[in-house]
């Protein structure tokens, strides 16, 4: 609940989505299908960033890890 409130961890919890979604759709691919509904689907859209912006995913983690490590 606390991530809700603070917005460097809400952006911690929304790229640890992506880019665990982006793993299991890589190791089981069918397990995130595309014609899912409901919160299957989301999970496929995390998926599908990861899939295709992951050099700007990788930049915003790395990002994201040195602003915790410098300023908590």
């Amino acid at each position: 609940m606390a991530a809700i409130f603070n917005f460097q961890s809400l952006l911690v919890v929304v790229l640890l989505l992506i880019c665990t979604c982006a793993y299991f759709r890589a190791m089981f691919p069918a397990m995130m299908d595309a014609r899912r509904s409901g919160p299957f689907s989301l999970f496929w859209k995390c998926a599908r960033i990861g899939e295709r912006l992951s050099p700007y995913v990788a930049v915003a983690c790395f990002a994201m890890a040195l602003s915790i490590i410098l300023f908590d």
